[in-house]
């Protein structure tokens, strides 16, 4: 039925799959172990909370897939996967990682003491301002004082991974991260578990992400993800190319002034709405309403 053997990662099914399921927890747990290795801990238990507790708005769910975990210390854990950029992301990540912060608040004498609070972007974009910084797709964020070049406040902290960045190939793979990385951006695309990746961990997630072992009800619920995810890529892909057509013609201001009236225009008949466009795009609300002709 498919081309493609194993889900699509990106796709909102395929990332809660292999991350947000009990039976499938020690998967999500792996991941964090090594991608935090050497900042805590190891993780042994890992508990799922309610993403309702981060308080995501529907603009959100759009484009952005998310987990709230908790682990066997009381850390919190906010695991993000997003699609498209937001014109405030950075703004964004900051307050949702605010919700675990003031949960931990108890009434009576409390003294403040708080559990660390971990915000964790998988990002299918790349940050504008570092584009051209191809070797550089992770990014670790905590306070730090300016002055001094230390950190601050230990207990904060955001890690975001540009996707679009890693490319190595199987022959270039060295440390476990990378195995993680390169299977979590190319699953979609193997027809066999890849020699580099012949672990117990990885035997287990391929298991798990194999299409033909789905119910009838597994599968719908990721066609119906996985079109969406297609429809957002090619919205965003189509405005792009033609506006990089277009862009030569026209010189590059009136190219990307094209650009973000087909983008418009497309995600507009994909059924968005005028404030999602706005989010998505960062258009004006009125720039918009002006390309649709809405009053």
């Amino acid at each position: 039925m498919y081309k493609e053997k194993y889900v699509n990662f990106f796709t909102d099914y395929g990332f809660k799959k292999l991350f947000g399921e009990e039976p499938n927890k020690d998967l999500l747990i792996d991941f964090l172990n090594v991608l935090l290795k050497g900042k805590q801990a190891p993780i042994t238990k890992l508990t799922y909370l309610k993403t309702e507790h981060i308080g995501h708005t529907e603009i959100d769910r759009k484009a952005i897939f998310d987990l709230y975990c908790e682990n066997e210390e009381g850390e919190k854990f906010i695991v993000e996967l997003q699609k498209a950029k937001q014109r405030f992301f950075k703004d964004r990540s900051v307050y949702y990682s605010t919700f675990p912060i003031q949960e931990q608040g108890k009434r009576g004498d409390w003294d403040y003491e708080l559990n660390a609070v971990y915000t964790i972007g998988i990002l299918d974009f790349v940050f504008e301002e570092n584009k051209e910084k191809q070797d550089k797709f992770l990014y670790e964020v905590k306070l730090m004082d300016t002055k001094q070049k230390s950190i601050f406040y230990e207990k904060l902290t955001y890690i975001y991974l540009e996707m679009p960045k890693f490319t190595k190939t199987e022959n270039e793979l060295k440390t476990h991260f990378d195995k993680w990385l390169f299977v979590l951006k190319n699953l979609h695309r193997f027809e066999r578990i890849p020699n580099k990746l012949q672990e117990k961990i990885f035997d287990k997630l391929f298991k798990t992400a194999e299409i033909a072992k789905f119910t009838q009800e597994e599968v719908r619920a990721y066609e119906s993800s996985l079109k969406r995810y297609r429809d957002l890529n090619n919205v965003i892909d189509t405005a792009k190319h033609e506006a990089e057509e277009k862009g030569r013609e026209k010189g590059r201001e009136e190219g990307i002034t094209e650009r973000n009236k087909e983008l418009v225009v497309k995600m507009f008949n994909k059924g968005y709405k005028t404030e999602e466009i706005f989010d998505i795009t960062g258009l004006l609300e009125n720039e918009i309403k002006n390309i649709l002709n809405i009053n």
